[in-house]
């Protein structure tokens, strides 16, 4: 069976039996294996059987070849899924089921050092939502360690929006509470915890709240939160599902270079393409949930770094399995990463993917979480397990791979290989399925023209051509700004080299 407060544990640390930590321990550094190992068998075997290695290269590749396809589907089927559900009178369809009018939404936002502008636009999106303002607890935790500047902002909000929803609750969570990382997840865990104070004077059940987890620059959409009750109300056991609307990382997109917009929709796509595979799905960033899993998962655990994706893992196994994840087809929008200077526009991407990338760390916790639960259905435990490894790796080692197998057994593979047919044709080979893979991206410039926020400047046919035609720096670009960082983060893993949590800035102009 899984230790106790198994749900708040971040680390092998964490853990009291021994033989339970040497097993987690293994299991962190298991990610960090398989991608250094990789390119050590790679190495190996190019020298020794360069020929098994050029034909894993043509299996790779028809592979990532399949893969594209595959995820283009989805990416235009859920594409389309979401205009859908952007049209659709919400509101409306409430009204045909009675019970909407007892749902409460409560809306954490935690923050630090964000511009005050930016939260501005947060809340004014709260604001002009379609939802009813008194059904609406809005949240705003901010941090004590950003000390007075902290306190100004969040007074001049409550200013402003103060007497817009049901409440307006201003948090600040303290400093160097033992035990913590500073983070997002510690500060909203902080902050849901003061609100459920309030709910419960109220006397209101927790399965009649649904919290919604933002980030500080989170913009929704006008029916989010009716789209949200919708899927609530219709969902078998909403209690043990989460909800996940599709970020668009188009808030500040006509003021971010070229290479932050390539980053900013390829993480649009890559979420609008997983809303098509509700199976494999785990919470990301900006979502919400019943707020009764919440408390009896002991809300958020205040250490871990990835939260958005281990509240996920904490209410999987607190329901033994039972606990799911559904799409939205909704959309909201936050900002790409972009900063005044170029150089620290690409420093912040690699940090940014970095946190991202250090989510393999949930790769131990839910492995192990596997091997103690005795409940679970193998057949979900094998599909999740696959899943986690697979994208993870895929992940830190694909772009280095397709660089180096495609002449690294020409170079050690020695006279005897260098002159047979096939290793003449293995780069020929290799070079036509990656051109025709990359092909796809003209499809995906053209659908990120779609996507385009409509107040807009001066947009002629020039620009719309460097728009589509940015994406030439995807390919550049996912080895050092993607594979590297993942691979950092599955080594520091591996190494016992654990990351705090990294605040994205924030800038508009």
């Amino acid at each position: 069976m899984l230790p106790e407060n198994y749900s708040h544990v971040s680390r092998a640390g964490d853990l009291k039996d021994t033989r339970d930590r040497r097993l987690y321990r293994f299991l962190e550094m298991l990610p960090g294996i398989l991608a250094w190992g990789t390119f050590a068998f790679a190495i190996l075997f190019s020298w020794l059987k360069p020929v098994w290695v050029a034909f894993f290269m043509i299996a790779f590749v028809i592979y990532l070849l399949l893969r594209t396809l595959y995820f283009a589907f989805h990416l235009w089927t859920g594409y389309r899924q979401m205009r859908v559900n952007e049209k659709k009178n919400w509101i409306q369809e409430l009204e045909k089921l009675s019970s909407w009018k007892h749902l409460y939404h409560l809306v954490v936002i935690p923050t630090y050092k964000e511009p005050l502008e930016v939260l501005r636009a947060t809340f004014q999106a709260l604001k002009d939502s379609l939802y009813p303002k008194d059904r609406m607890v809005v949240v705003l935790g901010i941090e004590q360690r950003e000390g007075r500047e902290g306190k100004e902002k969040a007074a001049i909000l409550q200013k402003e929006f103060g007497s817009t929803f049901l409440k307006f609750l201003v948090t600040e969570h303290p400093s160097n509470i033992p035990g913590e990382i500073a983070g997002k997840g510690s500060n909203e865990s902080f902050a849901a915890k003061k609100a459920k104070e309030y709910f419960d004077e109220l006397k209101i059940s927790y399965q009649d709240i649904i919290i919604s987890s933002f980030d500080a620059d989170t913009v929704v959409y006008p029916q989010y939160f009716s789209c949200l009750s919708w899927y609530y109300l219709t969902t078998p056991e909403p209690t043990k599902t989460s909800f996940q609307p599709i970020p668009l990382y188009i808030n500040n997109v006509w003021q971010a270079p070229p290479i932050s917009r390539v980053f900013a929709f390829s993480s649009t796509f890559w979420h609008t393409m997983n809303q098509q595979r509700p199976e494999k799905l785990i919470t990301f960033s900006s979502h919400a949930m019943s707020f009764q899993a919440l408390v009896d998962v002991g809300f958020r655990a205040p250490n871990v770094v990835n939260d958005d994706s281990h509240i996920f893992w904490q209410c999987f196994f607190k329901y033994q399995g039972n606990y799911k994840v559904q799409s939205l087809y909704y959309p909201v929008s936050m900002d790409a990463n972009a900063a005044k200077r170029i150089f620290t526009t690409l420093k912040n991407i690699y940090r940014q993917h970095l946190r991202w990338a250090y989510g393999s760390g949930e790769i131990a916790y839910a492995l192990f979480g596997f091997k103690k639960d005795r409940v679970i259905p193998l057949r979900k435990k094998l599909a999740f397990s696959l899943e986690l490894i697979e994208s993870h790796w895929t992940w830190a080692t694909a772009p280095f791979l397709i660089f180096a197998l495609g002449w690294l057994p020409l170079v050690l593979g020695g006279n005897a290989f260098s002159e047979t047919l096939l290793s003449y044709n293995l780069p020929r080979f290799v070079s036509n399925i990656l051109t025709f893979s990359m092909l796809g991206l003209i499809g995906t410039g053209v659908l990120s023209l779609y996507l385009l926020p409509k107040r807009k400047p001066s947009f002629g046919r020039l620009k719309a051509f460097w728009f589509v035609a940015q994406w030439i720096l995807l390919p550049l670009s996912m080895m050092f700004l993607m594979a590297l960082p993942a691979l950092e983060a599955q080594t520091r893993w591996m190494l016992g080299k654990y990351l705090g949590f990294w605040v994205t800035p924030k800038i508009r102009s």
